[in-house]
């Protein structure tokens, strides 16, 4: 069985200041998004140009961090921050959401797109392609801590691991980096082919909400629930129940795109 290596999630510190491995991923998540960005603009068919990259990441920035905070603490302890909204900002504990991210992420992408005189869902497909590269260097972020383990298993399973941040000593997924491979190099890679040609519009963004929701939703068979939410209605986790609508938009955006497409063509 392997163990946790139990890194020191203190990349380095500068007087009383501590830099975390955590939040340096944060930022390098952010520089592959511009660098890969720059990369897209080269197209113009997508309608972007490189002098809109830095206004584009920077509403992204505080799409991410807000709406990450936000959906932490009103999707999953809605009670305890309802009653102590000081915490709200106290973000040097922990607690982030992908789906409250992505909440925050989509408000950026409205209001970049209102003030350029863009298409929101044309900007959309451009950004969502780029998104996994952030999930990849969040959930390495969340391992680097030992954090977010996942349900026990077998001792003999090729890759069951040990986390003592866990409070025992028990074999567990290492469901951080499934996560990191599904969410993050399947969907990149996934997205990132797929939008490389023309597609009809939003049907990039839809095959992002679909491949993400299918991910996340099995993943969370084998992810440790959050102590203070457990198993939910009909056996399903809070982040099952929350991606289900990513998954049922993902699948509305990709049949409008197509059947629209279609119609038009017939017509």
């Amino acid at each position: 069985m392997l163990i946790h290596p139990q890194f020191d999630p203190v990349a380095f510190s500068i007087g009383p200041v501590s830099v975390r491995w955590y939040g340096i991923m944060y930022l390098v998540g952010f520089a592959a998004f511009y660098l890969l960005a720059r990369l897209r603009c080269r197209e113009e068919w997508r309608g972007l140009k490189v002098s809109d990259l830095e206004d584009l990441l920077f509403y992204g920035i505080l799409g991410v961090v807000i709406g990450g905070r936000l959906g932490f603490c009103f999707f999953y302890q809605p009670d305890f921050y309802i009653h102590h909204l000081e915490r709200v900002f106290a973000i040097w504990e922990g607690g982030m959401s992908v789906h409250g991210g992505m909440l925050g992420v989509a408000a950026a992408i409205a209001y970049f797109s209102v003030t350029h005189h863009k298409s929101f869902m044309k900007t959309a497909d451009f950004v969502i392609p780029l998104a996994p590269v952030g999930l990849f260097f969040g959930r390495i972020g969340n391992f680097i801590n030992g954090e977010l383990w996942g349900r026990v298993t077998s001792p003999d399973f090729p890759f069951a691991m040990a986390f003592p941040q866990s409070g025992d000593m028990l074999p567990r997924h290492p469901s951080q980096l499934y996560e990191c491979g599904l969410e993050g190099v399947l969907l990149f890679t996934l997205t990132w082919f797929y939008s490389r040609k023309p597609r009809p519009q939003g049907a990039p963004t839809g095959v992002f909400l679909l491949g993400y929701g299918v991910c996340r939703f099995l993943v969370e068979y084998v992810r440790e629930p959050d102590w203070f939410l457990g198993i939910r209605a009909l056996g399903f986790t809070r982040g099952q129940w929350l991606t289900m609508p990513l998954i049922l938009l993902g699948l509305v955006l990709l049949l409008h795109g197509y059947l629209g497409r279609r119609s038009r063509g017939a017509s």
